[in-house]
């Protein structure tokens, strides 16, 4: 299963009989899936059945999902209301029987009365409309696979980007687990400089054996074995997760605060500038990882 973006965009066209439409679907970072629909009045049966849709297709985003409508005139039809024509036809009976010298009406002015004449939409019946809105969710469903194949695609950019920073991180986890400055014998060898500078090049005397201690204590302090375990820890897991792929923004997102947590406590133990330097730099790639991360599915 392939990493999905969560931007992307979808244009479908189709038609029955005299009515054309066009459907259009437009899709950006979102924390849940958030569909907002427009579509014409009279077609309000259609908003859940295109909820499910997206729900069935799409895990995370927010999703605009627009129709629109054109309607051939030249399929209609022209068709007499006998009931309007009736009530007209009576009432110019009542007149002349009230007004007899009154001119007799002509075919023209009746026709023109409201209601007498009716333009009848050729998909006004029951059966024409039910496969018209077949039609119209088969080619909702289309642009569904085409926003779908647009943000795989985005995905797959997305996922170079992470690989390639992921494989820094563990780059730079490496060189911290080697530095010279991490051994306890070096941390002592420090720590005497530094005493001998404070005691102005001999000037006192130091217990070798307090300063043995002192060392121990701060290597122990300046320990970074279980920060640098975890590190690797979760750069296995974000490697697993993107090969099993789907929907796993939000589980990237929480190792991506975890890589940020250990950076941090990795240097606040820093002993040396070296590994100061590589703390930082980690910090400046689990950034633009969390920022990639954001448009995943």
């Amino acid at each position: 299963m392939t990493v999905a973006s969560m931007t992307g965009f979808a244009r479908v066209q189709g038609a029955s009989g005299v009515v054309r439409w066009t459907w259009e679907l437009r899709s950006v970072n979102g924390k849940n899936l958030d569909v907002r629909i427009r579509i014409p009045q009279g077609l309000d049966p259609l908003e859940q059945k295109i909820r499910e849709r997206c729900a069935g297709a799409l895990k995370r985003g927010n999703i605009s999902v627009g129709l629109s409508m054109q309607r051939d005139q030249t399929g209609n039809a022209l068709t007499v209301n006998e009931n309007a024509l009736d009530a007209v036809l009576n009432a110019i009976s009542l007149l002349r029987d009230k007004v007899p010298d009154i001119a007799p009406p002509t075919l023209d002015g009746i026709l023109s009365q409201s209601g007498v004449l009716e333009v009848k939409d050729s998909e006004d019946d029951e059966e024409t409309r039910a496969a018209m809105m077949q039609t119209l969710l088969a080619t909702l469903d289309e642009a569904l696979q085409a926003l779908v194949g647009m943000r795989r695609q985005e995905g797959a950019a997305v996922e170079a980007l992470l690989t390639a920073q992921v494989d820094r991180i563990a780059e730079l986890t490496s060189q911290a687990e080697v530095l010279p400055a991490r051994k306890p014998a070096a941390i002592k060898a420090r720590l005497k400089l530094q005493v001998t500078e404070l005691l102005e090049a001999g000037a006192g005397a130091f217990d070798p054996q307090r300063l043995h201690q002192e060392a121990v204590l701060l290597a122990t302090k300046a320990d970074i074995r279980e920060e640098l375990d975890r590190l690797d820890a979760h750069v296995t897991a974000v490697r697993d997760l993107m090969k099993k792929g789907g929907p796993i923004g939000r589980r990237l997102d929480f190792l991506a605060q975890e890589f940020n947590r250990e950076t941090n406590t990795l240097c606040s133990k820093s002993n040396d500038v070296d590994l100061t330097s590589i703390g930082l730099e980690l910090k400046a790639v689990i950034d633009q990882m969390r920022e990639q991360i954001q448009n995943l599915e």
